[in-house]
């Protein structure tokens, strides 16, 4: 990420009150739900500061989750453990500040989510999303997400995987 940007815990700093990505429910999640997620400890949310105005730009959630192993696609499933699930973290939400748009900024947050996930203590084997639409799987999908056999709007991507990406993105 440029050093326009900062990717940062939410804190109450953070104006969120204009904040707009263009779809209405994310907008209103992170508008007026969000802090209560993190109180809560339902989630963690991160969010991406524009250094220069302080504007929120982007943000994510965190949460933990876990999956049955036979929602899992096969080539995935086969080379797991045969526990009843799969340990996982879950971007349950990651909106763009619409004035924001092409400037790769959706791939930073994706980008540190990974970072995030990966440098981890916690056990985890892959990261979900929970895509909104048929746009977010598609981007979701553009960097190696897989859909679940039952939920295709609800993407997998191993670990491992997910930080082979992230070292290839970082030598570009």
């Amino acid at each position: 990420m440029s050093a326009r940007f900062v990717i940062e815990p939410l804190a109450k700093k953070h104006k969120r009150t204009d904040f707009s990505c263009g779809n209405d429910r994310i907008d209103s999640y992170f508008r007026e739900a969000v802090s209560q997620d993190v109180k809560r400890k339902y989630a963690t949310c991160f969010v991406a500061r524009e250094i220069a105005t302080d504007r929120v730009a982007g943000f994510y959630t965190l949460s933990s989750r876990s999956v049955p192993l036979n929602e899992v696609p096969e080539p995935l499933a086969k080379k797991l453990p045969r526990y009843p699930s799969v340990p996982a973290v879950l971007i349950g939400w990651l909106g763009r500040h619409g004035d924001y748009a092409g400037q790769g900024l959706g791939e930073a947050l994706l980008f540190d989510v990974i970072k995030t996930v990966g440098t981890s203590l916690i056990g985890a084997h892959a990261i979900f999303a929970d895509a909104i639409d048929g746009k977010a799987a598609s981007f979701y999908a553009a960097f190696g997400f897989v859909p679940l056999i039952e939920r295709p709007r609800t993407l997998y991507l191993p670990v491992a995987t997910a930080l082979d990406l992230l070292s290839k993105w970082d030598m570009a």
